[in-house]
């Protein structure tokens, strides 16, 4: 692992989904001479479907970037310094060997490393997140910190809402920095944290739980129960006060073991997603029905 050069002008990019592109954007319209970008290869949707680039690739194309999808590439490039952001892939000590560089990543390191910073916040009730821009190294999300902002969760927001939010803070901050010199990096401070993947498990909604906590699920994104045997997709709700066995219906009200949670959008099996009391006429509920059954 080596340090950056003072002076930063020619970079490699690595990135992948949509949250990566505007900071591709910005630092090719900030002047900076992107030599090559790094993505995953194209991907088919479906058996018969033309593989589809990724957001990266396809972005990277509009802007003349010649595009790539083995990082070892990048050691061709003549590059200062690569900018990884959201690659989702392991990049190989001897790369790191030959080139510095750093990524941005959604949390306030070293709380939440890996792959689910922004949906592990919202589930553990977080108050703060913020963004890193830190060297990369090694270990998971271990390496020093450059620069870091913090921003408070607000307590209804969903994961993609404040990833949005999230890289519209940390686009700039990209750009300052590497405009203004890195600087000298700090070591993280305090207890880690691993923010793992989600499983579809953890999103299933308990009625036994508060509300609020099903709340935090819902707010994730892909929450489900089921109803009558079938999944049924929750897409939005909010918690309110009230008392009811759990997984019982009053209207668009279910029980929970401690408040209600308002159903607002749902997503049947087979079917779109709607509004929940569009839901509930086609569903009749009876007596004796509840969610999770």
């Amino acid at each position: 692992m080596i340090d950056p050069p003072a002076d930063i002008r020619r970079l490699v990019y690595l990135g992948t989904p949509h949250e990566s592109v505007p900071f591709l954007e910005a630092l090719a319209t900030a002047g900076f001479d992107v030599a090559l970008a790094v993505t995953r290869p194209d991907k088919r949707r479906g058996r018969r479907a033309e593989p589809t680039p990724s957001p990266v690739k396809a972005a990277a194309q509009e802007l003349g970037i010649p595009v790539f999808s083995d990082v070892d590439d990048v050691l061709d490039a003549d590059a200062d310094l690569g900018v990884v952001v959201a690659f989702g892939q392991i990049i190989k000590p001897h790369v790191l060997n030959r080139l510095a560089m750093v990524n941005v990543h959604f949390s306030l390191l070293p709380r939440w490393r890996g792959a689910a910073p922004v949906e592990r916040a919202i589930l553990a009730g977080d108050q703060t997140t913020g963004v890193c821009l830190m060297e990369v190294a090694e270990g998971l999300d271990t390496g020093r910190v450059y620069r870091r902002v913090e921003m408070p969760i607000a307590p209804d927001i969903t994961a993609a809402a404040l990833r949005a939010e999230l890289v519209d803070i940390a686009v700039p901050m990209l750009v300052d920095a590497l405009n203004e010199g890195l600087g000298v990096p700090e070591p993280q401070q305090g207890e880690p944290a691993y923010a793992a993947k989600i499983t579809r498990d953890e999103l299933r909604l308990d009625w036994g739980q508060s509300a609020e906590s099903l709340h935090r699920q819902v707010r994730v994104g892909g929450a489900w129960t089921t109803w009558r045997g079938k999944t049924l997709k929750v897409w939005a709700a909010h918690p309110v006060e009230g008392s009811q066995p759990p997984g019982e219906l009053d209207g668009v009200l279910a029980g929970t073991g401690q408040g209600l949670l308002k159903l607002v959008e749902v997503q049947a099996e087979g079917k779109s997603r709607q509004a929940a009391e569009d839901w509930l006429r086609g569903a009749r509920p009876t007596l004796g029905d509840r969610l999770g059954s």
